[in-house]
């Protein structure tokens, strides 16, 4: 069966007045290259959403290299994308292991999959205006900030376990992002991660007794979600991830489009669909929610090469990862101050990220509309507001989300009727 793609001129140079466009490639030694890159891209926030949720990371890196390849047959090989650990679950993620420990908080995942690929269903049928119309840009970045906000406690008690070595680790951060350009430049949190690991291994605190006994190859750890209805509440601390993955993935398809000079808004609904596929595959076996990649952009940004045969040689070279016990044993033995000093970056990152798509879409905040969508929800995501009914308990998330929606189309609503909207 021929391959399908095509060779772009020599296959070995990039004019600077084009790009290798995603049904192209360069020769299959480049190729190989610029997938590498974009493992290397995908790698440092990847296989921390393992490590901070305790799930396995081989089984993480295992599945977001299947996502990775189902994504692309999804897409017709048309919009290259990784699909590395969402961050945005987090926090009900942590929610649910209280509760009901690891297969609780798999359950939940499957349920957001499962919805997200509904709505990719939805969307291929009928469009994205219906979701422009929901999620107007002040409600979608109030939700997106929110989440990222709302782990700030999480960040602040693992930096609080070895000031020194977060420091350090956050340090590491800044600077890489200063001091660095192009892949070094876009792989800040990476780079903090691995000098922080340098430090602590140099401060003697890592622990390496677990990764003798790994094999280099092997299964990794699987487990089955535990689906439980009377945890109804948990499963709607999960429901808002929904929508800032809708934002992801939607900013994805329309920054390649742009990127690649081409109108990519009908392969919207295939995105989603693949992206919650993915993550309803990962959840059923053990592994971390997956959504597109904004590192990976970058890459394609700088090497002007957006050629999905380096995405498949990315999502080969993550299963093979995944097939490594011994891989998986040390990425676990992190520890917790290098985790407080990148996370302390991260999740304000993924706060700013919500922020960005107010200024994107230049939100007017001269008017109160916009004001109170914001602030309130904001400001119940941030302290975590908890709201008790009927024995069944609801968080910060789940309250700023709801807030932030009925706000904002309340007041539209009310001045609309008054003539003054």
């Amino acid at each position: 069966m021929a391959l399908p793609w095509t060779l772009h001129g020599d296959g070995k140079t990039v004019d600077p007045t084009e790009i290798v466009a995603p049904e192209e490639r360069l020769t299959w030694p480049r190729t190989i290259g610029l997938g590498g890159q974009h493992v290397v891209a995908m790698f440092g926030a990847t296989f921390l959403v393992p490590i901070i949720t305790g799930f396995p990371p081989s089984t993480t890196l295992l599945f977001s290299g299947i996502g990775t390849l189902l994504f692309l047959l999804i897409t017709k090989n048309r919009l290259p994308s990784y699909l590395g650990s969402s961050f945005a679950f987090l926090a009900p993620i942590a929610a649910a292991q209280e509760v009901g420990g690891m297969p609780l908080a798999l359950s939940g995942i499957v349920v957001v999959g499962a919805l997200l690929a509904v709505v990719g269903l939805v969307v291929n049928l009928a469009g994205t205006r219906w979701i422009d119309a929901l999620l107007p840009p002040v409600v979608s970045g109030a939700i997106v900030a929110l989440i990222g906000f709302n782990l700030a406690p999480a960040a602040r008690d693992n930096f609080a376990k070895s000031p020194g070595i977060a420091l350090v680790t956050l340090a590491a951060v800044v600077l890489s992002a200063v001091l660095f350009r192009g892949l070094l430049g876009r792989l800040s949190i990476f780079v903090g991660v691995v000098v922080g690991y340098v430090a602590a291994v140099v401060a003697g605190a890592v622990d390496f007794s677990g990764v003798a006994d790994q094999p280099w190859v092997g299964l990794p750890t699987f487990t089955a979600p535990a689906f439980d209805i009377a945890q109804l509440p948990i499963y709607l601390g999960f429901l808002p991830v929904v929508l800032a993955l809708i934002a992801e993935n939607v900013g994805h398809v329309k920054g390649v489009g742009q990127l690649t000079k081409r109108n990519l808004d009908p392969l919207t609904g295939r995105a989603l669909f693949a992206d919650g596929l993915s993550t309803v595959i990962a959840g059923l076996g053990g592994g971390s929610a997956t959504t597109t990649y904004g590192e990976n952009i970058g890459v394609m940004s700088a090497t002007r090469v957006f050629s999905t045969a380096a995405y498949w040689i990315a999502g080969v070279v993550a299963i093979l990862l995944g097939l490594s016990p011994k891989i998986g044993a040390v990425i676990f033995t992190i520890p917790p101050g290098v985790l407080g000093g990148v996370t302390t970056a991260l999740y304000g990152l993924i706060g700013v990220i919500g922020i960005r798509i107010w200024v994107e879409n230049e939100v007017d905040f001269s008017r109160p509309k916009n004001q109170l969508t914001a602030g309130i929800a904001l400001i119940m995501g941030i302290a975590d507001f908890t709201l008790a009914l009927g024995g069944a308990s609801f968080g910060g998330i789940i309250l700023g989300t709801v807030a932030a929606i009925v706000v904002f189309h309340l007041m539209s609503a009310i001045g609309r009727l008054r003539g003054t909207d």
